[in-house]
């Protein structure tokens, strides 16, 4: 009785309006209630309970339909059976309702006959028990409809392969023509009303969907008729239709189907008049357009080689395309695809297919139309539009693949070229743009020697009107055809002038596109550019401050482009001179005396931006530097350093100059040595007046290029970094919470990493390494995945180091290695275990069981006396929702046995074993406890 005042009381708390606080804490009531031993009794108890509250009726259902899911092992065979008509009981009380309830106890009864072989004639009971009363009947297509969804659909059922494999042939191939006459008998039965019918429908489909309806039966049932004439009831259509598309989805084994697709095929052409018929209604067209579209599908084959029977589908499903809701139209779009891709494999077709998916290019062309006025569109609905064009875009390059990429093209262009015909009175933009937006999307299917319909389109863009929507279509256009302009360069002169003419226009988005076209052209035509290199230079210096800075961002990578072209020593001195543009501004900055302006950095910011950027594209010249680039490194390095000891402080400007100097590491290659410890020094010192993660990125990226550089002084900065950067970070943690800090710890564990591997020596025999190796643990904790990822391989290394290897002649530092190793270990194994096990039955990603794994059989192999002294402490602090009590007892008998008889290997199983029932005690948990349904 105290369990069932507790449980009341929990539940009570969801009826009001409860803080956070008191909600999270009945909810874990309630989940530690749901795997007790207890709840068995107390649920039934209140589940017959003619006085229980409805809310607690409900949540003792549904704490039934979870325990025969996950505890069923807590029940005594001998009472097993006793519990199938303790549910049963319950069904038969609750045959009125509430229907959540009848759902949540046909689910633990569907989940225990796949358990419970002894239930012999578990479907055939119900029947029995439910089927003859009129009134029961609803519960029992309830149960069928549950049935199969619940045997082939829930995976958390603990039954073998072997035993699913049975007990699925015996609940449901078995019973697949019984059911089928059940559902035929309850169709035709006197007085049987909408909702029953509306039930065998679900109930039928549901059969379907799990693949266990013999077609052949079905096709002599009065089933399939009943199906097709329910399209012509309001409280029956949707029903109707799922149950259709479901059939015919299920012959698509053509061969063996032949007699029930005749039945079918004559059915889907004759709705092809309730297209018209039914026109006002869309959903109606839309449960249309799903039935003929699976059958296109399904059918497609025989659309090709019995053209004449099968073609009216085709041509229904083309007036669903045309259809003006474009919610429905794109549920066309998969047979297309399909039958366009078939269509691809076949010699010859009927000039029909033709036919089609021209009218069907029109069709596409004329959604495509951006409506009259712009303005009625909410922010959303545009969007929404924009993302819908480009799949219908999709649908345009399938027309391609039929009608061939010229004739698509010129199709296009003879529609742009008739409106242009009528004037611009007589023209709206919308009739210019949609083909344009056309000729776009099916630019990939373009032959970049194309001879026929490209040089047409490209005559016809200068003269195209002064429209920002036209404007901007074109230049995407021109962005989308660059590999076959770079093949007809004849084209270039007149591009590049219409792309500086989109730079001029006020309209953000027309400016964007010329960035794009600008890019690409250089990208694919870099070749035939390098001699408009000054033009762009001058571009640069009179509109160039005009642009925004995401268009001049793009201007810059064009001209890398450009510049990545050019034989190494022009390249070099052109990368040199559009680079002195932008130290200019920074050396200027930093020279200033009196107080920067937040707009100036930024600007400098915008600066750093293109400077990146062009790096990035052309990339390194290698160990031989060209002339113009030998002294540029120390050069370019002298402004970085006094900038950087101004400005460390605005995090935006230390991002930005940080990634520079990482491309300029890329660029210098080698000859970037000399002043590797100068900037190392500088990363250390900002890092430690800032805390701003990016000094610490560049640093490991530092380490990582010349880690094995025997230099003295970089492997003293190299120390120095390490030890002052761990002091700052130690800082770092004892003032802010560890997940206030998670992009600094990611870099700090990256910056180790390369250490270790880099500079052991710097790395072990520092005083920073048990700091090190503690601040990393802290990293543990937070749920971010490549932190912790990176922090687990740091600790691997660590704990798998070559020096702690017994070996009879170990390189000279190693015993210096290992003994720090040992010494850390000591001190901070109890808790660093603690992490681990924590995490691995916690928050770690999936994918990090593996080096976890590695990471414990290190520490059992060479700290085996301490892990058996360490877990049990370790193993109580665990919460029983992510490791029940009997786990963790198992786990440590199971590892304290492998350590007692030295198979330090199979510890591995252990902790595999703890890690998969941690996962599925989290994952009954994730679903609340009154919302389980």
């Amino acid at each position: 009785m105290a369990d069932i005042q507790a449980l009341l009381a929990a539940l009570n708390v969801f009826t009001r309006a409860p803080d956070k606080t008191s909600l999270e804490n009945a909810n874990s009531w309630l989940q530690d209630f749901q795997h007790s031993p207890e709840a068995w009794s107390t649920c039934n108890v209140l589940l017959l309970s003619p006085d229980a509250p409805p809310a607690a009726k409900l949540f003792a259902a549904q704490t039934f339909r979870s325990k025969v899911t996950y505890d069923l092992h807590q029940v005594d065979p001998s009472n097993l059976l006793p519990l199938r008509d303790t549910l049963v009981t319950a069904l038969e009380r609750y045959q009125n309702g509430p229907k959540t309830i009848i759902t949540q106890l046909c689910l633990a009864l569907s989940g225990l006959a796949l358990q419970l072989p002894a239930w012999d004639n578990a479907l055939q009971s119900i029947v029995e028990t439910f089927g003859a009363n009129p009134a029961t009947v609803p519960v029992l297509l309830q149960f069928l409809t549950i049935l199969p969804e619940e045997v082939s659909g829930n995976t958390r059922i603990p039954v073998t392969d072997d035993e699913y494999r049975e007990r699925s042939a015996k609940l449901l191939s078995d019973n697949s023509e019984q059911v089928l006459e059940l559902l035929s008998m309850y169709l035709q039965a006197t007085g049987v009303t909408h909702a029953v019918q509306g039930q065998i429908f679900d109930c039928l489909r549901s059969w379907l969907v799990a693949g266990e309806i013999n077609m052949s039966s079905f096709g002599k049932s009065p089933l399939l008729a009943f199906a097709f004439e329910a399209l012509a009831s309001e409280e029956l259509f949707d029903s109707a239709v799922d149950v259709v598309c479901e059939m015919i989805h299920e012959t698509q084994e053509i061969d063996d189907n032949m007699p029930v697709i005749e039945l079918i095929v004559p059915r889907v052409i004759a709705l092809k008049s309730q297209l018209e018929d039914q026109k006002d209604d869309p959903e109606k067209i839309r449960g249309y357009a799903r039935i003929l579209a699976e059958a296109g599908e399904t059918y497609r084959l025989l659309i090709l080689q019995h053209t004449d029977t099968f073609y009216p589908i085709v041509e229904a499903i083309g007036q669903c395309s045309a259809y003006p809701d474009l919610d429905i139209v794109p549920i066309t779009f998969p047979f297309w695809m399909r039958l366009a891709q078939t269509i691809g494999k076949k010699t010859t077709i009927s000039p029909l297919f033709g036919e089609a998916y021209k009218a069907l290019m029109g069709v596409v062309i004329r959604h495509l139309h951006f409506p009259p006025d712009l303005a009625s569109m909410t922010g959303q609905e545009a969007d929404n539009f924009r993302s819908f064009r480009h799949v219908m875009g999709d649908t345009l390059k399938d027309c391609c693949l039929v009608l061939g990429a010229d004739a698509c093209l010129l199709s296009a262009y003879g529609l742009i070229t008739m409106a242009l015909s009528r004037g611009p009175q007589s023209t709206s933009w919308q009739e210019i743009e949609a083909p344009l937006f056309a000729m776009r999307s099916m630019g990939a299917e373009v032959d970049v020697m194309d001879n026929t319909a490209v040089p047409k389109i490209m005559d016809l863009i200068p003269s195209l009107p002064i429209h920002p929507r036209v404007r901007y279509a074109a230049l995407l256009i021109i962005s989308r055809y660059t590999e076959w302009i770079n093949r007809h360069s004849e084209y270039i002169s007149y591009q590049l002038q219409y792309i500086s003419a989109g730079f001029e226009d006020p309209d953000p988005e027309v400016s964007a596109a010329a960035g794009q076209a600008l890019k690409y052209l250089c990208q694919d035509c870099k070749q035939h550019l390098i001699d408009f290199l000054p033009t762009l230079h001058t571009f640069l210096a009179t509109t160039g401050t005009k642009l925004t800075q995401d268009d001049r961002r793009q201007v810059y990578e064009a001209i890398a482009y450009v510049i990545s072209a050019m034989s190494m020593e022009k390249a070099a001195e052109s990368l040199r001179t559009f680079s002195l543009d932008i130290l200019s501004q920074i050396h200027s900055i930093s020279s200033k005396s009196t107080a920067v302006t937040k707009q100036e950095l930024k600007e400098v910011g915008y600066g750093l931006e293109n400077l990146e950027v062009m790096l990035h594209v052309v990339g390194p010249f290698g160990d031989q530097l060209p002339a113009a680039c030998r002294n540029s490194c120390q050069e370019a390095w002298s402004f970085f350093d006094i900038f950087i000891s101004k400005f460390a402080f605005d995090y935006d400007t230390s991002e930005r100059v940080t990634r520079v100097l990482r491309h300029g590491i890329t660029l210098f290659g080698q000859n970037a040595l000399s002043v590797a410890s100068s900037v190392l020094s500088r990363m250390v010192t900002s890092f430690e007046a800032t805390g701003f993660s990016s000094f610490l990125w560049i640093s490991g990226k530092i380490v990582g290029r010349f880690g094995h550089e025997s230099d003295l002084v970089l492997r003293n900065a190299f120390q120095n970094l390490y030890e002052r950067a761990t002091n700052k970070v130690v800082s770092l943690l004892q003032s802010k919470d560890s997940r206030d800090i998670p992009d600094v710890l990611e870099d700090y564990v990256q910056l180790l990493l390369q250490l270790i591997r880099m500079a052991p020596d710097v790395f072990f025999q520092s005083s920073a390494f048990p700091l090190a190796f503690r601040a990393t643990m802290a990293a543990l904790t937070l749920i971010h995945s490549d932190l912790v990822f990176a922090s687990l391989d740091l600790f691997r290394d660590i704990l798998t180091h070559e020096s702690l290897t017994p070996s009879s002649s170990p390189p000279p530092k190693f015993p210096i290695y290992s003994s720090a190793i040992k010494a850390v270990m000591e001190k901070e194994g109890f808790e660093f275990v603690g992490y681990i096990l924590s995490g691995l039955v916690g928050d770690f990603p999936e994918d990090s069981t593996a080096v976890v794994v590695t990471i414990f059989r290190a520490v059992a192999l060479l700290w085996s006396t301490q892990l058996v002294t360490w877990l049990p402490p370790i193993l109580q602090q665990f919460p029983a929702s992510s490791t029940p009590i009997q786990v963790r007892e198992q786990f440590l008998l199971d590892v304290t046995n492998l350590l007692n008889t030295a198979q330090y290997d199979k510890v591995k199983y252990s902790i595999l074993a703890l890690h998969r029932a941690s996962r599925k005690a989290r994952d009954r948990r994730r679903v609340t406890p009154l919302n389980q349904a």
